[in-house]
């Protein structure tokens, strides 16, 4: 490496189990998931403070509110618990086995999963977490309906209204201050929805090793609207406003030169042009395609795809390809016209989400 070139590695923590448990070995090889309208939309507090104010987001015809309890909102380190879970689950999907919205789980594998110590506070902070998340409400018009329909169309629109997590129970030996044995909860129907839907996506495990929650949230944002993608451009306000910091533009300009300096986001690496003040990321082609099932397994004309892209502007149009089979194999649909169904389904996609 170059004299005085700032190491990549310096900028995370510390691997705290790179030698797994051999009785974890599952759980340290499941792949990290996390939900995509999740990582779209900021339901997380950026701060380990108490936050108890209301937030609300608007995204073209979409909006949700983010209602905390008074020991404030779910944060995101908090979130760590569900990005665990959906891995548990979806992994069970992928094995064919049955799954509920109910997960029973040792949490010292949880705090392994996430690279978090193992120590008493660590157990009294993934309790305090769940309280977060059970107290935290989403007020939202975003569905994930099991019809397959995001949105109703024409004059309607749904409201959902629903906590992370619904119940928790923790099962301790010798009393309340005795050894945490196992830990049940039970998330709510509109993200056990989205994990059957395998409306997901795939996180490079150096996600639990960024510093910084606002890295955390970059990172999610860069997942999610750069994906597959070489490149990406988008404003730096526009960035700011989608990660729900509560910080000034020159601040946030300051953390972005800061990625773009250190280079330690996995997946990406960043760009900052202060003429325009557009970050750009581009994919170190780190990340794999997650295939899913599909009633049509044609492959469509390249031209396609570029009518989608006119039809879906902004969007990366291979995750809407991806969308679009799951969506065909959901509603056994096998299309007469698939490139002009794929291109339908870009265009109301689009009209449904906006510009991401």
């Amino acid at each position: 490496m170059v004299p005085n070139t700032p190491n990549p590695l310096d900028q995370l923590l510390p691997d705290r189990h790179p030698q797994h448990d051999f009785f974890i070995c599952d759980v340290a090889d499941a792949v990290l998931k996390d939900l995509m309208p999740k990582m779209e939309h900021p339901f997380y507090a950026l701060s380990k403070k108490p936050d108890t104010s209301i937030r609300r987001y608007e995204h073209g015809d979409n909006w949700l509110e983010v209602i905390p309890s008074a020991k404030g909102q779910a944060t995101i380190y908090d979130k760590d618990i569900l990005i665990y879970v959906v891995s548990q689950v979806i992994a069970k999907l992928n094995r064919g086995e049955a799954v509920s919205r109910k997960i029973r789980f040792n949490p010292r594998d949880l705090l392994i999963f996430v690279n978090r110590g193992t120590g008493g506070k660590d157990y009294d902070a993934f309790c305090e977490a769940l309280e977060r998340l059970m107290g935290t409400v989403i007020k939202t018009n975003i569905t994930t309906a099991s019809d397959g329909d995001e949105l109703p169309l024409g004059d309607e629109e749904d409201t959902g209204m629903f906590h992370l997590i619904e119940s928790a129970n923790i099962r301790r030996k010798n009393g309340l201050d005795g050894r945490i044995l196992w830990a049940e909860i039970e998330i709510s129907e509109w993200i056990f929805n989205g994990i059957r839907r395998k409306k997901v996506l795939t996180l490079h495990r150096d996600y639990f090793r960024l510093r910084k929650p606002i890295e955390r949230r970059v990172y999610e944002i860069a997942r999610k609207i750069c994906g597959q993608q070489e490149s990406w451009p988008i404003g730096l306000e526009k960035l700011l406003a989608r990660t729900g910091a509560r910080t000034e533009l020159k601040r946030f300009r300051h953390t972005i030169k800061e990625l773009v300096r250190f280079d330690h986001l996995p997946d990406y690496s960043l760009s900052f042009s202060e003429e325009t003040d557009v970050v750009t990321f581009h994919n170190r082609g780190s990340m794999k395609v997650d295939p899913l099932p599909s009633s049509w397994d044609g492959k469509l004309d390249p031209d396609a795809f570029a009518d989608a892209r006119s039809a879906a502007p902004g969007w990366d149009i291979y995750m809407l390809e991806c969308e679009w089979r799951g969506w065909l194999s959901e509603n056994e649909i096998e299309p007469k016209h698939p490139e002009r169904h794929f291109i339908k389904f870009c265009r109301t996609w689009k009209e449904k989400r906006g510009v991401p």
